[in-house]
């Protein structure tokens, strides 16, 4: 250090240590660099305030220059300015030319030139953001000499001043734009005389030597006349920077041809002067990364190592400087407050997080306070107005237009002032502006208003009911999507119990909401106002939100399906149902079709919530260890993360290259391993979404990934198609161990719940049981007997189990194979239930927590959540597909066989079922006049069974492959039959005569008898042929489709016949000249079928006006225009045929989960 430099400090060494507070001093050499934290903790331990003052002096007594000179600025910023008077003497002299600082990058040159004008050192933590400085320092070098102006403009906390100081702090500006030197006046919120005294500290340092005049300026103009001759004559080329400038008659005593760079809430304050000006708008979050990295500096982190709670300030914050800087400093003090300051964000005590000594307001609430205080009177109450505004919302001005009963100009007036304070924010999208305010802002308000808050949510609503009528509202207006957003959140909050009530209860609003933006939404809205809606009707809420939780895979689909149809599908007692048939009723009499499913009090339905999330089959989903979040994956390549109760997306991430086939929570819930096709196995931020770990040791694609159940040393399982199991500690990079002794894929693993076994399924057909501490296999089962017992043929068992789950006694596993669930005790081998309900293979199986519930996914796109004592109880009879169908009079009757072998009659009306007798059947049919019963089977013998005496007539000849289709002619002399061999027998089995119709090319899909001993088919082959069933003979032959004819009928008057095909397309045909009418099924622009799949059958009407097709669901089409009238949507799907009465009134069909509908047509 220079000899004047020791001498200055020692001679006011006595006057220093009285004064000075070492703790703001301290944070800001050490910031700057001259001073480390073990000189700081030695100086803290010395016991009373003037004994660290002294041990402060005397470390800097024995270091360089710069730090007399940091030390010097820090007392000026701290506001010991008579201090650093004393000490101003003895600046060391340093030249322009002196190179940079090894710690700061800051030359000397600039050290001093910011010294000397009073800029603000660097806060005790500071994070660049470059980006802003060089959008500063561009437009500072635009005054290029010139007198102008260059503003700084954001909300309270958003570092302003920060970029300000960092921005001349660059030796080369400093040097080619303002060699004259800086100047910094803090202005803040001034009357005329605090002004007054702020020129007139300018104008005494500016002119130390007193030159110019020996007293101060008496008024502001004459402080601002002096200030022109000081910066023109003593300081030419010198930059004057205001920071915190409020109002714009502030500024008027600063135009006097100067070079100023100004911080300011208002960016209109520069509209009252003269010159050049330039904007920079500061957005008022730092980012998550930046914040994160404040507070690891803060508290001597790595990044990496924050808590959770850490990530949890910086979203409360939405990345705050201020926030972030003012609980950075607190918890460096109290390092293990990060809980507490969280809640006190989270709670809105602003009050608790209280001033760094750099800050000039008290707390955080009074910075944001002072801004509302300087709006004028007649629009400041209009601010208090946007209390009820949610976070992260913008809305459109038609809104505030609304609750002002304002004209669009006049309310875009208003926000441009709030938005120009900085109070509001303006997202201009094309021709609509939207506006929002940032989360601190919102939580200021709601909780400086808290006691009008209900006047004020009711006031918007009473707006909303004089401006709209909910049927009124239409998607192409402005306003629309905020309504059915947050017509709810306002009623709730203001308290109009009823009006909410009669709000979520209405069909009609829920048909509007769900068209827009699907079910999640509500689903969340009737779990958040449980408390409210209960009090109106506990059940009613329930069926409402069960309708949705159960049908949220359909109202989320392109086209939307009729609301109302679904409502009628619902139980009769059901709210949801009775207003359905209400609405039904009514629109019946303008010609609506709709369906009464008349025998669905005989359905269980076992699921809780089904859902959508993925654009392709879902392989995996599994609950978070709190059960409060749901995680899948799928063939989208996707992780996606919702909310178990309602199904709303919480996270969705591009996880992997390829198909991501699962994925798993952690025992705490803080991470999510991801397995993929791209065969590496990734570690996840289960909160941020953020990837933490990559491994890449599998040679083949990871089918199955899984945790411990216990975090004291968590460790993850994974299983590939290469035949090995991989253990990984997330602690090291590598692999722990790999246990061998799978023959083929491994399709799945998990953990005992006290892990020490680890289970894995295969493609060898085994389940092996693995000790995890050695890596040995302790047992091996051989799963396929477990399903030998099924209906389905051995034959199809080639894929064995895809996934287990153990439930929480281990004494019990879950695994699932086809689009099947087992639920199998594993001591007894014994299979304790077993359930369906999805369309395609079911993928992963996984028990919530506490066991009340299972999830399964599927390859139908859907995961579906289960109540585990309805599987256990069910003991429900599941049909086989082939069923035939009399109608007499008002009955209906229908003979089916059942899984487990048994045919039945079955009465549609009464539901009341015969068992008749156990056969091996592949078609069965009933006599018109229910005398008699028909079946064939694979071997292509043909029975008849006379129900009153139980006797049995069995055909002569038999078909040479199975038989799939038999039908009675309307005497019941006759049984026609097609099978596989391509022929169709025609069999009078009274007088055993036969005739075979024999010219399709491949096997004979169906046949239908029309009138006048005709009969018309249709095959593999492509064609359809209407053939004279006593001559044998084809009398027309149809090319109607290029692959498979899956079903035809004719009309009754003949001029019409219709076909459908594996291409998923129907078809209807004019029979005289074989030209195509309509194409009924084509497919949609993203190449998916708009049937849900191929059209397998379909029926024309009496008048020939309608037809019937049945597919993926069941569709009814206007046959003059070819457009659907109406759709129904089974719970299973690929409906073989559909059975409809002569009136066309009455439908039965069974889907492939073996479920029975019987469909009336509503009158």
């Amino acid at each position: 250090m220079d000899a004047k430099a020791r001498n200055c400090l020692l001679q006011h060494r006595e006057a220093l240590e009285k004064d000075i507070k070492t703790t703001y001093i301290m944070d800001y050499m050490i910031s700057d660099g001259f001073l480390t934290i073990s000189e700081e903790e030695k100086v803290k331990n010395e016991p009373t305030q003037q004994q660290r003052a002294a041990m402060l002096i005397k470390m800097i007594l024995k270091k360089h220059n710069d730090s007399y000179i940091s030390f010097y600025n820090a007392l000026l910023h701290e506001g010991y300015k008579d201090l650093a008077a004393l000490l101003h003497d003895g600046i060391p002299v340093v030249s322009s030319s002196s190179g940079k600082d090894s710690v700061s990058g800051i030359t000397s040159y600039v050290r001093t030139v910011l010294c000397e004008g009073g800029v603000p050192q660097r806060p005790v933590v500071f994070v660049t953001r470059k980006k802003l400085v060089n959008a500063i320092q561009q437009k500072l070098s635009k005054l290029k000499g010139e007198p102008g102006w260059v503003t700084i403009h954001g909300m309270a906390g958003c570092g302003k001043s920060v970029l300000a100081a960092e921005a001349v702090r660059d030796h080369s500006l400093l040097e080619d734009c303002f060699p004259g030197g800086v100047h910094w006046v803090s202005v803040g919120k001034q009357d005329k005389s605090g002004l007054l005294m702020k020129l007139q500290n300018l104008c005494t340092r500016l002119d130390q030597d007193e030159s110019l005049s020996q007293r101060l300026p008496l008024n502001i103009e004459e402080a601002k006349d002096r200030l022109r001759i000081l910066m023109l004559r003593k300081h030419p080329r010198s930059l004057l920077i205001l920071d915190d400038v409020w109002d714009s008659w502030v500024l008027k005593a600063f135009d006097n041809q100067c070079q100023i760079l100004l911080t300011t809430r208002d960016k209109s304050v520069t509209d009252s002067v003269m010159g050049p000006k330039y904007v920079v708008p500061v957005e008022s979050s730092l980012g998550k990364e930046k914040g994160l990295e404040i507070l690891s500096l803060f508290v001597n982190m790595k990044k990496a190592d924050l808590p959770e709670q850490a990530h949890s300030i910086i979203k409360e914050c939405k990345g705050s400087p201020l926030v972030v800087s003012l609980i950075g400093a607190l918890l460096r003090d109290f390092p293990n407050r990060w809980e507490y300051y969280l809640k006190q964000l989270q709670n809105k005590q602003f009050k608790r997080i209280r001033k760094s000594s750099s800050y000039d307001y008290e707390a955080l609430d009074e910075a944001m306070s002072i801004s509302v205080e300087m709006l004028r009177e007649d629009i400041k109450y209009y601010y208090t107005d946007l209390s009820i505004l949610q976070k992260d919302v913008k809305v459109p001005t038609k809104v505030l237009c609304i609750l002002w009963d304002m004209e669009t100009e006049e309310v875009e007036d208003i926000l441009q002032e709030f938005v120009n304070k900085s109070l509001l924010f303006c997202d201009r999208n094309g021709k609509s502006f939207r506006y929002y305010l940032h989360d601190l802002q919102v939580d200021f308000l709601t909780e400086k208003n808290c006691s009008q808050l209900q006047d004020l949510h009711k006031k918007i609503i009473t707006q909303f009911q004089r401006y709209h009528q909910l049927h009124t509202l239409s998607p192409d207006q402005e306003d629309c999507m905020y309504w059915y957003n947050f017509l709810a959140y306002h009623m709730a909050s203001a308290k109009m119990h009823k009006e909410l009530c009669a709000l979520m209860f209405s069909l009609d609003w829920i048909k509007a909401k769900t068209e827009l933006v699907g079910p999640a939404h509500l689903i969340h809205e009737f779990v958040e106002y449980r408390h409210i809606l209960d009090e109106k009707d506990c059940a009613v809420s329930e069926n409402f939100q069960e309708f949705l939780s159960l049908n949220g895979h359909l109202l989320g689909r392109q086209p939307f399906p009729n609301i109302v149809q679904l409502g009628l599908c619902e139980p009769e007692t059901s709210e949801v149902y009775q207003q359905a048939k209400l609405q039904a009723k009514q629109e019946v009499d303008n010609g609506m079709l709709y369906l009464e499913w008349i025998n669905k009090k005989n359905i269980t339905n076992l699921s809780r919530l089904v859902v959508r999330p993925h654009t392709d089959a879902v392989y995996h989903a599994c609950f978070s260890e709190d059960g409060q979040r749901i995680a899948s994956c799928g063939a989208d390549k996707t992780l996606q993360v919702f909310k178990a109760e309602t199904g709303e997306k919480l996270l969705e991430i591009k996880a992997h290259e390829d198909e991501v086939l699962c994925c798993a929570f952690s025992t705490d819930d803080r991470f999510i391993a991801t397995c993929s096709v791209d065969k590496k196995v990734k570690i996840w931020n289960s909160v941020t979404g953020e990837l933490v770990h990559t491994y890449d040791e599998h040679s083949e694609q990871v089918n199955c990934c899984h945790f411990t159940n216990s975090s004291h040393h968590l460790l993850l399982a994974t299983g590939s198609s290469d035949c090995f199991l991989k253990l990984w500690d997330l602690n090291q990079k590598e692999c722990r161990n790999t246990m061998f002794g799978h023959t083929n894929s491994v399709n799945h693993c998990r953990f005992s719940p006290d892990d020490k076994l680890l289970a894995s399924c295969s493609a060898d057909g085994t389940l092996k049981l693995w000790d995890v501490t050695s890596a040995n296999e302790r047992k091996s089962f051989n799963v396929k007997q477990f399903f030998l017992n099924s209906e389905d043929p051995q034959e199809d068992m080639e894929v064995i189990v895809k996934c287990c789950s153990w439930f929480a006694d281990g004494a019990r596993i879950m695994v699932a194979a086809k689009n099947k669930i087992f639920l199998w005790n594993i001591d007894s081998c014994s299979k304790v239930a077993d359930c369906r309900g999805h369309l395609s293979w079911v993928h992963g199986v996984k028990f919530s927590p506490d066991g009340s519930s299972f999830l399964t996914s599927s390859d139908d796109q859907t995961i579906r959540l289960w109540e585990t004592k309805k599987v256990c109880k069910n003991s429900a009879i599941m049909l086989k597909q082939e069923v035939d169908v009399v109608f007499q009079e008002n009955e209906v009757m229908v003979l089916a066989v059942d899984h487990i072998r048994r045919l039945q009659l079955i009465n549609g009306k009464t539901g009341q079922i015969d068992y008749l007798t156990e056969a091996q059947v592949s078609c069965c049919c009933l006599s018109p006049h229910l005398q008699y019963i028909a079946f064939g089977d694979e071997n292509g013998t043909i029975e008849i069974l006379e129900l009153v005496n139980n006797r049995i007539f069995q055909s002569r000849i038999r078909h040479k492959k199975t038989v799939w289709h038999i039908q009675f002619t309307a005497d019941e002399k006759t049984l026609i039959s097609s099978s596989d061999d391509s022929a169709i027998q025609v069999w009078n089995w009274q007088l055993e005569e036969y005739v075979f119709l024999q010219a399709h090319q491949e096997t004979v899909k169906d046949f239908r008898l029309l009138k006048n001993s005709r009969l018309l088919s249709w095959s593999f082959d492509g064609t359809v042929k209407v053939w004279n069933i006593i001559t044998g003979k084809i009398e027309k032959d149809f090319v109607c489709h290029q692959g498979t004819v899956l079903s035809c009928d004719i009309s009754h008057d003949a001029t019409k016949f219709s076909s459908t095909s594996a291409d998923k397309t129907a078809k209807i045909w004019n029979v005289s000249n074989g030209e195509l009418l309509h194409l009924c099924a084509p497919l949609s622009e993203e190449g998916a079928a708009t049937h849900g799949g191929w059209v397998t059958d379909l029926c024309f009407s009496p008048d020939g006006k309608m037809l019937i097709s049945a597919g993926g669901y069941i569709k009814w089409w206007n046959v003059v225009t070819g457009e659907s009238s109406q759709t129904f949507y089974t719970n299973g799907t690929n409906l073989k045929k559909i059975h409809v009465s002569p009136d066309f009134k009455t439908y039965v069909t069974v889907d492939n989960l073996g479920i029975l509908y019987i469909l009336q047509t509503l009158e």
